[in-house]
């Protein structure tokens, strides 16, 4: 059943997201694409016909809209009859996107953790001081709601699940993202910059021992041997997955470890100690006030330019450790991603790519009923088996390296 899709953002995942849900939209119907500038989404959709990228004739229309405003979002919703909401623009809109959605009826997509622009990694389990509040009222709307449905959190959340099925008691789950690709530029971020340093200016909460630990962003290190990309430095770091799969597998270690280089480190120990990442306004010589974190942004390459001339690759790997039949079992489900192939489908780099499919996969379920669950969910929650086939064949198959060897993954 086609239900017409609107997509909310236009930075490079929602590039990627326009692409596919035009190779897609046979399935889809209608698609709408908005943000604060509408020139952006008008140079999305120009890109998208360049490529040839709509599966049938249909409409592609760009909007103008601003998502931190609830009401103009549900009038939006409304305007394009769209059923499905696909938010990929900053985290800070989460709630007022998904609030539209309650009030439409639509289902809502996310690939992120809500973020309150005031304040940097709050309590633990993050997705109850926001999203877990409006479970009782997405029921009661019928309203699905499908958080953190990118790469990390989103794919890894369903091999964790599969992993589930194939041990008899999970000992720890250790979530490890490497991008061994390279820019070419001195310093830049793959994503937004603003979102990138908050997420590594706080605490880093890991669930061990029952309870959840706290570390100094970069204190914690470990080498990672995978496949392809070989052995890898990564460090414990704060991320989405962690605080909703240690509220399924409480007696698991849950922990997200994510690759940095020497000279990011590097960088990134100036920029914070200097106090040009922090968000509290200062007041230069001039008078002129400034928040220096949007200072720093301001200057870094937009993530979506890095894309032509990004080469190598990224793996993303669920660990998962256990018991199995009595003995000590480890399990690794990844994917590999190409810079360079992205680019060339979709004029987006892989890190862009990895988090942009997986929320069309999750509409085309929706679409057809299969995940049209009529509630809030985390992916965990989900039968992973048709997310993972359709994935297979969307650009990011699922492979398993266990006792049994290295091969793909399906159901």
């Amino acid at each position: 059943m086609k239900r017409n899709v609107l997509i909310i953002g236009a930075g490079g995942v929602a590039q990627v997201v326009a692409h596919k849900c035009a190779q897609h939209n046979d399935r889809l119907g209608a698609l709408h694409i908005a943000s604060r500038s509408v020139g952006k989404c008008e140079a999305i959709i120009a890109g998208v016909h360049a490529k040839g990228a709509m599966k049938e004739p249909g409409t592609f229309q760009a909007h103008a809209v601003d998502a931190m405003d609830s009401a103009a979002v549900a009038a939006l919703i409304r305007r394009t009859a769209s059923r499905i909401v696909i938010n990929v623009g900053s985290a800070f809109v989460n709630m007022t996107v998904l609030e539209a959605c309650i009030e439409t009826g639509a289902a809502y997509l996310d690939t992120a953790i809500h973020e309150d622009p005031a304040k940097i990694c709050e309590t633990p389990p993050w997705y109850g001081n926001y999203e877990w509040l409006r479970r009782d009222r997405c029921k009661a709307a019928g309203v699905t709601a499908i958080l953190g449905i990118g790469f990390d959190p989103g794919v890894v959340n369903a091999w964790a699940r599969v992993a589930e099925g194939m041990l008899d008691r999970i000992a720890s789950i250790d979530i490890v993202d490497i991008n061994a690709g390279s820019h070419g530029r001195y310093f830049a971020t793959n994503f937004d910059p603003e979102i990138n340093f908050r997420e590594f200016t706080g605490t880093v909460y890991s669930w061990q021992n029952g309870a959840w630990q706290s570390n100094r962003m970069f204190e914690v290190g470990k080498v990672w041997d995978l496949p392809v990309v070989g052995e890898q430095k990564a460090y414990l770091t704060g991320h989405d997955e962690v605080h909703s799969l240690s509220n399924r597998d409480r007696d698991a270690d849950v922990r997200f470890w994510m690759g940095f280089g020497d000279h990011y480190i590097n960088v990134f120990t100036v920029l914070k100690n200097l106090g040009l990442l922090s968000e509290r306004p200062v007041r230069t010589a001039e008078g002129q006030e400034v928040i220096p974190l949007k200072v720093v942004k301001a200057v870094l390459p937009d993530p979506a330019s890095l894309a032509p001339t990004y080469s190598g690759k990224t793996c993303i790997g669920t660990v998962a450790r256990g018991m199995k039949d009595g003995v000590e079992t480890e399990i690794l489900l990844y994917n590999i991603a190409d810079h360079k192939e992205a680019y060339e489908e979709v004029g987006s780099q892989g890190i862009s790519y990895t988090a942009g499919v997986p929320p069309v996969a999750a509409a085309l379920l929706i679409a057809e009923g299969t995940w049209d669950v009529g509630s809030m969910v985390n992916v965990e929650e989900l039968d992973p088996g048709p997310f993972i086939n359709l994935l297979n064949t969307m650009g990011l198959p699922s492979r398993i390296r266990d006792g049994n060897g290295d091969r793909s993954l399906e159901f």
